[in-house]
């Protein structure tokens, strides 16, 4: 009998561990802290618990993900009806590798997507605008169309030419003629002009969204296009994170699996149009009201989204299918917007720096500024620009998914019951801890009482940043990256290395020594970006630095230069601008001319190619340390008591009297 244990990752909380056969998949989920609604308590009885298997190969995990190995359904799921994909948790067991999807509305703790419309005033010259225009009965002396008068009626009365008719009103156009008062939705931001949309009498609304496509999460904003207001906010996990938790994960299994292409475009399509459904009824109005979108992401996401195989990619020379700005009909994509509505897509800078970072380079680049300024979109993979008024340059940095709380192992995303605050008592030892969702800290009052309802889940992204930089700055943790032992029970031995535990409790949080080299590797690759950009530009030091994006909003920039994310700088000019991206996309939807004003700012930008960069390396090498072994760190010394380096010997020995 095979009595191998079997791999099961839990997406989108990135969730994994090794089960043995037989296991109750909704028992594995809790072992691992991945909470999944169980209103009976796994007794089959309100099937709640249903997940989904994402089927194919997983080079990442080294893993055949099969519906396959799963026990075969029981009466139970079919008493429930459960169908398709799904299966019940409770009764699904583990048979073979697997990589599990818990769908939103059975996962208990959701993610928190931080993305919110920032405040921004943006001049307003929408690409679609109403128009109203008053239309004479039809004469049998001139017989004209319906379509044809009602064009000729808006070219005299608004001053269009070469005006046309989507071919999607044609069917309606005579209804709403014969009511003489109409209104009609003119889109020019194309060759000709177009008539998108038409309804009888006057009309004062009209709607645009804008989204920003994140390998983790989606953001979108719903924005009146008469008065620029953003109306509604939304945001959702990227389904495609139970296909790969990072962009190359997805582009090998596009490579692997004959279907991969097409099911990565429907999640993520998908994922769009609920949303648009979500924003919709927050603002009181249909899907079919919005006449306008505007979509940014990064060059893989750019091009799932389109339906496009992204495995060019994932090879040098990193071709791009396009990277021009497109503009195309919404109906073609699913969104489930109006049927008129026209879609804009921002071009993409290089291989891997995206329409996105065209967007936050639009809203918050460099060229804004005569000081050499650094603009960091961090995520999954960061987008990097640095530059002045003068010259612009661009790369992308592989630093995979640690930031979002995954390759740590008590790991999440952001979602109530993470711990996402750290300090750690630099002569005790003992931690302080904030939980997302849970106002006090864990030495205030009503705290044991807070996290008692919410629970604690797991570590999330801020929360292992600014733990790793505490145990430092208290000197459990060498320059090196390694944990030393201390005067404290929090250290514990784990094998020839050591744990720090955070949080005793049901679920036990700890640092591991794994936990600090998964940093170390994302914030080495950050950093070796920023410096390779520095070195092209023929600068030693940046003068400001702006970090974007929902996870580089929430950093702390103290800890960020403590760990050696960032370079240098003092840290009253490193600053936290929120979701850049989304603020492009915005602007370019309320403005034609900021359309015309990023695809000439794209064409302009010099892109620098981090993987063909013979000094990528030796800078990824250097910033290993902490905070990096060749950054002189003048400014955070000023601000911050860094921890004198340890003795050789100290080190060698790997202990540390407390």
């Amino acid at each position: 009998m095979d009595t191998e244990d079997r791999l099961v990752v839990f997406q989108p909380s990135g969730r994994r561990g090794r089960f043995a056969l037989g296991t109750p998949l909704l028992d594995a989920a809790r072992s691992l802290g991945v909470y999944i609604e169980s209103v009976c308590g796994g007794r089959a009885m309100c099937a709640r618990c249903q997940i989904e298997v994402t089927e194919g190969r997983f080079d990442t995990y080294g893993v055949v993900s099969s519906n396959d190995h799963l026990s075969p359904m029981g009466e139970s799921e079919r008493r429930w009806k459960v169908g398709g994909a799904r299966r019940m948790s409770c009764q699904a067991r583990i048979m073979g590798d697997l990589v599990v999807d818990v769908p939103s509305e059975f996962a208990v703790n959701r993610q928190v997507v931080r993305k919110r419309a920032e405040v921004r005033r943006i001049a307003l010259d929408t690409a679609t605008k109403l128009v109203c225009v008053s239309l004479p009965a039809a004469e049998m002396e001139h017989p004209i169309g319906d379509a044809d008068r009602l064009v000729e009626a808006i070219e005299a009365a608004h001053g269009y030419r070469g005006l046309v008719l989507d071919v999607t009103l044609l069917d309606v156009v005579q209804g709403v003629v014969q009511q003489g008062m109409l209104t009609a939705a003119v889109h020019e931001d194309a060759d000709r002009p177009v008539i998108v949309g038409l309804w009888p009498g006057a009309r004062m609304a009209a709607f645009g969204v804008a989204f920003d496509i994140g390998s983790t999460t989606i953001a979108g904003h719903l924005v009146d296009l008469v008065t620029g207001r953003a109306v509604a906010s939304a945001g959702t996990a990227n389904p495609q994170i139970r296909f790969g938790e990072d962009l190359m994960s997805r582009v090998s299994y596009v490579m692997m699996n004959p279907d991969g292409r097409e099911a990565l475009t429907q999640a993520v399509r998908g994922a769009i149009a609920s949303l648009v459904s979500r924003l919709a009824g927050q603002a009181g109005i249909l899907p079919g009201d919005i006449l306008e979108a505007v979509l940014v992401g990064n060059p893989v996401m750019h091009h799932l989204f389109l339906g496009i195989d992204p495995s060019p990619l994932g090879q040098a020379p990193f071709a791009l299918a396009v990277s021009g700005a497109l503009r195309l009909c919404a109906r073609d994509l699913g969104l489930g917007l109006h049927p008129g509505a026209r879609v804009y897509l921002p071009p993409c800078i290089a291989g891997h720096v995206g329409a996105d970072a065209a967007s936050v380079a639009l809203a918050e680049g460099p060229q804004h500024h005569d000081e050499v300024t650094l603009v960091i979109d961090v995520g999954t993979n960061a987008e990097i620009l640095l530059g002045t008024r003068a010259r612009v340059l661009a790369a992308s940095s592989p630093t995979g998914p640690a930031f979002e709380g995954a390759q740590i192992s008590a790991g999440q995303r952001a979602a109530p019951g993470a711990i996402e605050r750290v300090r750690i008592d630099p002569l005790t030892f003992e931690p302080r801890i904030k939980v997302l969702g849970v106002d006090p800290w864990s030495d205030e009052p009503g705290f044991a009482e807070a996290v008692q309802a919410t629970g604690i889940t797991g570590i999330c992204g801020s929360g292992i940043i600014e733990a790793v930089a505490e145990l430092f700055l208290a000197g459990v943790v060498t320059a090196d990256g390694t944990i030393v032992e201390v005067a404290s029970d929090r250290v514990r031995a784990s094998g020839r290395v050591f744990d720090f535990v955070l949080w005793r409790g049901e679920i036990e949080i700890a640092v591991t020594q794994t936990d600090i080299r998964a940093i170390q590797l994302a914030k080495g690759a950050l950093y070796a970006g920023a410096r390779l950009l520095m070195d092209h530009l023929g600068v030693s030091a940046v003068e400001r630095i702006k970090l974007a994006g929902a996870f580089g909003s929430y950093i702390d920039p103290k800890y960020a230069m403590v760990l050696g994310m960032i370079p240098d700088c003092p840290l009253e000019r490193v600053s936290s601008i929120g979701n850049a991206a989304g603020t492009g996309a915005r602007m370019a939807l309320l403005n034609r001319g900021h359309r015309a004003e990023v695809e000439a700012l794209v064409r302009r930008v010099e892109k620098i190619e981090t993987a063909l960069e013979p000094a990528f390396q030796a800078h990824f090498v250097n910033a290993m340390a902490l905070p990096n072994a060749a950054e002189p760190f003048v400014h955070l010394a000023a601000a911050v008591a860094l921890p004198a380096p340890a003795a050789p010997r100290e080190r060698r020995s790997g202990r540390r009297r407390g």
